[in-house]
């Protein structure tokens, strides 16, 4: 980024974020003295063979793929699904299944690969498939709700499924990480899933790394690399630092500010890929102020877009009006929204409020929120604070709190009002996973408690509607209600930003649904 672009900023920016650098030093030091802390192989260490290290932003300390909601083992390429997204095309193919069929929407047959084999030696077919379904549907609401399945039966490698409802998108949702085809019969689920994938899990230590090895036998051949280590740090300067010293040699989403210079270094490459992400506002609808829709629409317009993407992405980011990226079939077309203090301002005399000593207040009691972010995403915590900053000049006092896993505890706690969120609304290509999951009553990730009879009506349609158009149209009418009606506020769509270690590393892939990462492609120079 240009010298010209950081002088552009306003002081109060400026005084900010130089004040999280410096409260960031003593972490950084901290983590250069033990090695980036718990994330990193020692330099030191020998490795024989062809040896990769990734270096995540998300920690997990469970890798069961059926409840895990960070899909690493997906990611680390332990595991796999019947199908997955084609990105090109936004289309499903076959992946551990080669075909399948369903005309009446409700019962379908899904012909397995006959070539498959566990990390176990075991074989992959129907009653496997099946058992780990049925457990996936036992131990993960979310999933019982979203496949709506009501029976499976096994035959040889055919799976005959029948669903409680007719559900023509029902093959696309296998795409899900949750449904990923594990071996039921080994038990620690936590801490070993015996999956298909091309790399063999030989260690985990929960929070911290995965060792993992290739799996010789893996169907659609083997990896050319003998291991890899997937390790995580959430903090995003570390990440950075760990790729310029050599320890790692691919880092997802490294700090945004470090770009310049790690492009500057010789045989470091970044990739910035717009992806099915967006970085929203969930405003939890329970609360008594957020249930006037005027003080939603306050929210919305105390959000600035322009200086979020332009001083924490640094323009890796597009302003959203929507859910949806626009470049997607089923994203409308909106009308341009005004915002600023004084549109907020407006929005909350409609609801009653007055600015009154300096505090926005109605009936004597002041207009507070308390706002939750996570620093995984490093993003997120920057935007809570221009958001507090920014409220804070209309006489709203806004708390902010730091999470861990903020899918945990928006689900179990409601004692938030708003919370920066980041999720990714066109995974399978289509818009039905988001719509379902962050919209509907049962959805898994409905924070906001949303429960529309309207809208959920018209998820329940484009749940049963097959042709493309049809359903476009649909999915555009459910995202008009949204922002009709601010379910919900959204900031903008981040690019997924990688570097790495160009002179070493060999056919990694960026992807925009952010599922496959170590692939039995990937390779070393």
């Amino acid at each position: 980024m240009k010298a010209a672009h950081y002088q552009n900023r306003n002081m109060s920016f400026n005084r900010f974020y130089t004040y999280i650098i410096k409260l960031g030093i003593l972490s950084i030091i901290a983590g250069l003295i033990s090695g980036c802390a718990n994330t990193s192989i020692s330099t030191e260490e020998k490795r024989e063979g062809k040896h990769i290290h990734f270096l995540y932003n998300f920690s997990t300390n469970s890798l069961d793929p059926h409840v895990d909601s960070s899909y690493v083992p997906l990611r680390a390429g332990i595991t796999e699904t019947l199908v997955r997204l084609d990105e090109e095309n936004l289309t499903i193919e076959p992946w551990l299944a080669e075909s399948w069929e369903g005309e009446d929407g409700q019962h379908w047959t899904i012909k397995l690969r006959e070539d498959v084999t566990f990390h176990n030696g075991k074989q992959m077919d129907a009653e496997a498939v099946k058992a780990s379904l049925e457990r996936a549907l036992k131990e993960s609401v979310a999933i019982k709700h979203v496949l709506k399945i009501d029976e499976i039966d096994a035959e040889g490698y055919l799976l005959h499924i029948s669903l409680t409802e007719p559900f023509p998108e029902f093959v696309s949702e296998l795409v899900n990480p949750n449904v990923s085809i594990i071996d039921v019969t080994e038990g620690d689920f936590v801490n070993k899933p015996v999956g298909t994938g091309p790399f063999v899990l030989k260690a985990f230590t929960p929070g911290s790394k995965l060792e993992l090895e290739r799996y010789d036998d893996y169907w659609d051949g083997a990896s050319k690399l003998d291991s890899v280590t997937f390790s995580f740090n959430e903090d995003a300067n570390a990440r950075s630092l760990a790729l310029k010293s050599g320890q790692v040699d691919i880092v997802y989403r490294p700090e945004v500010e470090s770009l310049e210079s790690l492009e500057a270094m010789d045989g470091i490459k970044v990739e910035s890929t717009a992806t099915f992400r967006v970085h929203q506002m969930t405003m939890n609808m329970e609360r008594k102020s957020l249930q006037d829709v005027n003080v939603r629409r306050a929210v919305d317009a105390l959000i600035n877009r322009g200086e979020i993407v332009g001083t924490i992405l640094l323009g890796h980011a597009e302003a959203a009006q929507g859910p949806f990226l626009p470049s997607l079939p089923f994203a409308p077309t909106y009308k341009e929204r005004p915002s600023g203090e004084d549109i907020a301002i407006e929005y909350l005399k409609k609801a009653g409020y007055v600015l009154k000593d300096g505090k926005m207040q109605k009936d004597g009691e002041p207009l507070t929120f308390t706002l939750l972010t996570y620093s995984a995403r490093a993003d997120l915590p920057l935007i809570a604070q221009i958001f507090q900053s920014d409220a804070k000049k209309i006489g709203i006092d806004v708390e902010i709190r730091q999470i861990d896993i903020p899918e945990e505890y928006m689900a179990s706690n409601r004692d938030w009002d708003l919370a920066t969120y980041s999720n990714l609304t066109a995974p399978r290509g289509d818009a039905g996973y988001y719509l379902n999951a962050t919209y509907h009553p049962t959805g898994a990730l409905n924070f906001s408690g949303a429960s529309n009879p309207e809208l959920t009506a018209i998820i329940d349609k484009l749940n049963q509607t097959v042709n493309q158009e049809d359903r476009a149209v649909l999915a555009e009418q459910a995202a008009d209600y949204v922002n009709d009606h601010v379910i919900n506020s959204f900031i903008l769509h981040p690019s997924t930003i990688v570097a790495y270690n160009e002179g070493k590393v060999k056919n990694w892939v960026t992807t925009r649904s952010e599922y496959y990462m170590i692939t039995n492609q990937l390779d070393v120079k």
